[in-house]
């Protein structure tokens, strides 16, 4: 992307105060251009279709009316070229695993800085994602490099690829070790294989590798 690459994006978050501090942090940024805001999913189909078709929409998760779940779910399906960034207030699994399955190519913490999601914005923009510390380097380059999931999945076992589509689920790693039929250390120590094999850091991550991967059916 070249320098003077700018991005459009909007704001979909209902805390008044949040997206005005937002609009007004990122509009200090010469590539990013804010085209509309919003305060829930409803207002955003409204605005969507008299503005400016953003590149990249920062989307929270819990709103009133239409939630971000819902939101992104309209988004993939109706306006698949805009790349959404999930917002939350925490890192919880289930939460970010859901907006991912539901569209979301990444997310971001709500308390990061500026210049964070402004990285944010370009590499989701440039990529169709964006990775955090839940995955490392290693798993970028794969999915850059549009290595097959076979090449990327060849040395793993038939219960590891099991165990990893599960994970996609919001069952407990109990829960899963149940379906399994298999012991709670077990399913630790796949686990923890694949942490390390992939140098992915949580459960959050090994669902975006599965997502990237075409492990599941949606």
């Amino acid at each position: 992307m070249t320098a003077d690459k700018i991005i459009s994006i909007a704001i979909i978050d209902d805390h008044h105060l949040f997206r005005q501090g937002m609009i007004s942090l990122l509009s200090e940024f010469k590539e990013i251009q804010i085209v509309f805001n919003a305060a829930n999913g409803k207002e955003m189909k409204d605005k969507i279709g008299c503005n400016p078709i953003p590149e990249v929409i920062l989307m929270d998760i819990n709103m009133p009316i239409m939630d971000g779940y819902e939101s992104t779910s309209w988004l993939k399906e109706n306006y698949p070229q805009i790349k959404v960034l999930a917002l939350s207030m925490f890192d919880e699994d289930k939460s970010i695993i859901k907006m991912l399955k539901n569209g979301a190519g990444g997310y971001l913490l709500k308390e990061s800085k500026t210049t964070e999601v402004v990285a944010a914005i370009k590499t989701i923009n440039d990529h169709g994602y964006f990775l955090n510390d839940l995955v490392s380097g290693r798993l970028l380059r794969n999915i850059q490099d549009n290595k097959s999931s076979q090449n990327i999945l060849a040395d793993l076992s038939a219960n590891e690829i099991k165990f990893l589509q599960l994970c996609c689920s919001e069952d407990t790693y109990k829960e899963i070790a149940d379906q399994m039929n298999l012991s709670p250390h077990t399913i630790d120590n796949y686990r923890q294989n694949l942490f390390q094999k992939f140098e992915i850091k949580s459960r959050t991550g090994l669902v975006l590798f599965a997502l990237k991967n075409e492990l599941f059916v949606l």
